[in-house]
C-alpha cells in the first residue's frame, strides 16, 4: 500500500514546494497537484502543475510526482508527453501521468470558447493516450485521426522504461472509463456524489471485482471517513489519496495534515 497526497496548485508556489518536501520527510510516497485553469470564485488563483512538478522534482528525491488529473482534450498530447518526459527527467524517472475528462466543463472548456460535450473529450482522450504512450517511450509517430495528425520523431524518452505510468480516472461503475483504464495503468474510480469524493470499502471493492485488474495494476481511491484505511486496502486499493474537500481547505490545514505523516497501519 502506498500513500499519496493530492494538493490544488493554489497559493504561493514557494508554499506549495516546501509541502511536497515536508511530503518527503514525513513519508508519503507520492505528492500530486491538481490540474485545472480555474477555481471557483472564493479561489480563484492557480499555477501551472506541470511548471510546479517540474520544480518538486528538482527538490525531491524519491517521492512520486504528477497530476491528478490532466484534462487531456484541453491539451496538445505532444506537449503535454514533453511535459511530462521533462518532468521525469528531472526527477530520475518519478514521474506519473494522471488523466482525465475534466470538470466542471464550463470552467475547463466552454469558457474559452471549446465544445462541453464530455463524448468529445473521451474521444479526443482515447486518441491522445497512444500518442502520449509512444512519445514517452522515445517511439516514432505516424498518426492520422479524427483530432491528431501526427508525424514526428520526439526525443528524449522518458527515464523510467517502458515510461511513466498512466493513471485514468473515471466515474464508479461507469463501463468505459473501466474500459479505458485497464487498456493503461491504474484506475481512479470517482464518485461525485459522495460526501467526500472517496468511495467506500464495499463500493470499492465491487469497482474492482468488475473491473477485475492484471497483477501490477494500480487502484487508486481517496482517503475518507466512511471507511478504515485498512478496509480500502481490502477491497484492492493500492494507493490511497489525502485529498482536500475544495479549493477553499486551507493550505496550511492540508500542511498539518501532511506533516504528521501518512495513515499507515
Amino acid at each position: 500500500m502506498k500513500f499519496g497526497l493530492n494538493v490544488p496548485a493554489v497559493g504561493d508556489p514557494s508554499f506549495l514546494l516546501d509541502l511536497a518536501v515536508t511530503a518527503q520527510e514525513t513519508g508519503w510516497d507520492g505528492f500530486f497537484v491538481w490540474d485545472h485553469l480555474q477555481g471557483a470564485a472564493y479561489r480563484p488563483e492557480l499555477h501551472d502543475p506541470w511548471s510546479l512538478l517540474g520544480a518538486i522534482a528538482a527538490r525531491t528525491t524519491t517521492i512520486q510526482v504528477g497530476t491528478l488529473v490532466t484534462p487531456v482534450a484541453r491539451r496538445r498530447p505532444w506537449q503535454l508527453a514533453k511535459q511530462v518526459v521533462t518532468v521525469d527527467h528531472l526527477s530520475g524517472g518519478r514521474a506519473t501521468l494522471g488523466v482525465g475528462l475534466g470538470v466542471p466543463a464550463a470552467l475547463e472548456y466552454e469558457a474559452f470558447g471549446e465544445s462541453g460535450d464530455p463524448r468529445t473529450h473521451a474521444a479526443m482522450l482515447d486518441e491522445a493516450l497512444p500518442l502520449i504512450d509512444a512519445i514517452l517511450r522515445g517511439d516514432a509517430v505516424e498518426h492520422s485521426g479524427e483530432y491528431y495528425q501526427v508525424s514526428a520523431h520526439l526525443a528524449p524518452a522518458a527515464v523510467r522504461k517502458p515510461r511513466p505510468p498512466i493513471w485514468v480516472a473515471g466515474g464508479v461503475g461507469r463501463r468505459k472509463p473501466m474500459e479505458r483504464a485497464l487498456r493503461w495503468d491504474g484506475f481512479y474510480p470517482l464518485d461525485p456524489s459522495a460526501s467526500e469524493g472517496g468511495l467506500s470499502a464495499d463500493v470499492l471493492a465491487r469497482t474492482v471485482e468488475a473491473l477485475d485488474p492484471p497483477d501490477g495494476f494500480e487502484i487508486i481511491t481517496a482517503l475518507n471517513s466512511t471507511s478504515s484505511v485498512a478496509a480500502l486496502e481490502q477491497a484492492g486499493a493500492t494507493w490511497i489519496i489525502d485529498e482536500p474537500k475544495g479549493f477553499d481547505e486551507p493550505l496550511t490545514v492540508i500542511q498539518q495534515r501532511i506533516e504528521a505523516g501518512p495513515p499507515r497501519a
